[in-house]
């Protein structure tokens, strides 16, 4: 009995975890607070933060090219606060590439192989496997300024699993490709990841990228990770206002919280409108003042309007696929609805009195703080 609960113990141990870890450059400011992460192993985790947030410092720590000040890090249970980062067995992909200019495309894959001391025919087989993975053999014998950024940083990725790691780190590997050849950058690193069964470890600022990309998110925040979930989770229950207010598109309304029933709660908002919003947010505590979180998308228009639901149109922004409706509320507050392009919105007008709803699950409620 006790033997197979060991080994299930050890199926299901995360590969890679940080334990109270903090950071400090100076000795005083901490960079990275206390930092508890379990990574498991063959799964696609982001490190999503604005600058500064301290996700980068995590990953440089990950990769060995920083210390921790306190804390440990562990990867399949052994300690590596003290591995060199040539040791610690992991792929890193840049987001200036750092491919060797002097170097031929094959050249600069076979390299990590040389410096691991496999013998010809073996670097061979690996250059080759890895080049048909990023679709590059035709670029075999070029040097790194003969190449459009998208190829080089297909080489940077081959040259990142040609030895077989374990965990591949990216730093904002996609930081300087156009927003084209960034989005399908977006796909094919996706689709290696998935048909390789690596573990990647993926540092951005950038949301979209975030939730395209990632099975987990580790949104970060003044060193400290302010949510750790799935993209869904992330964006549909955010567990804190930063977080709400960080991914994607919000309104923001303040007001005064009247009560709470289970998981919803009546608020007056400061425009004077009575709604009702969800309580999840609280966290079981019941604050006077609040702010009401719902994304633009959420918020139902209607022609038919009711008596306290009204809003008078400001403006339409046309994007193609969809429409932004500005709508103007009583007290000089405002919201923005995000409508599809078709017959049913295309007869909204600027100056129209229109009526708006909400489910009270999709407006989040946060103490002001």
């Amino acid at each position: 009995m006790s033997r197979i609960g060991v080994d299930m113990q050890q199926v299901n141990a995360p590969l890679i975890e940080f334990s109270h870890v903090q950071k400090s450059y100076d000795g005083k400011s901490l960079i990275i607070r206390d930092l508890n992460l379990a990574i498991r192993k063959g799964e696609f985790l982001t490190l999503l933060g604005a600058s500064g947030s301290g996700k980068t410092t995590t990953l440089m720590m990950l990769a060995g090219f920083e210390s921790p000040t306190r804390g440990e890090i562990r990867m399949g249970g052994k300690h590596i606060e003290k591995v060199p980062a040539h040791k610690r067995g992991m792929g890193m992909v840049f987001q200036n590439y750092a491919l060797f200019p002097h170097m031929s495309v094959a050249e600069n894959l076979a390299y990590p192989l040389k410096m691991r001391g496999l013998n010809r025919v073996d670097v061979q087989k690996k250059v080759e496997r890895a080049m048909d993975m990023v679709q590059l053999h035709a670029m075999a014998q070029r040097r790194p300024n003969e190449l459009s950024g998208g190829q080089q940083q297909r080489v940077a990725l081959a040259r990142a699993m040609v030895f077989e790691p374990e965990v591949i780190l990216m730093d904002e590997p996609l930081g300087a490709l156009d927003k084209n050849l960034r989005e399908h950058m977006q796909y094919e690193i996706k689709q290696l990841h998935k048909s390789l069964g690596v573990t990647v470890v993926y540092v951005t600022h950038d949301q979209s990228e975030a939730l395209t990309m990632s099975d987990r998110v580790a949104v970060f925040h003044q060193g400290d990770i302010a949510q750790l979930g799935s993209p869904v989770s992330l964006y549909e229950h955010p567990e804190n206002a930063y977080v709400a207010n960080f991914i994607g598109e919000n309104n923001i309304l303040t007001g005064t919280l009247n009560s709470v029933s289970g998981t919803e709660c009546s608020v007056m908002l400061d425009a004077g409108i009575q709604v009702r919003g969800s309580s999840l947010g609280l966290h079981g505590s019941r604050p006077n003042r609040v702010q009401l979180v719902i994304r633009p998308e959420k918020v139902v228009l209607t022609s038919v309007v009711e008596l306290g639901r009204s809003a008078k149109v400001a403006d339409i922004v046309y994007l193609g696929d969809h429409l932004r409706v500005h709508l103007h509320l009583p007290k000089n507050n405002a919201i923005v609805v995000k409508v599809p392009n078709n017959a049913e919105f295309n007869t909204i007008r600027k100056g129209q009195d229109v009526g708006y709803s909400w489910s009270s699950s999709d407006a989040h409620l946060f103490e002001i703080v």
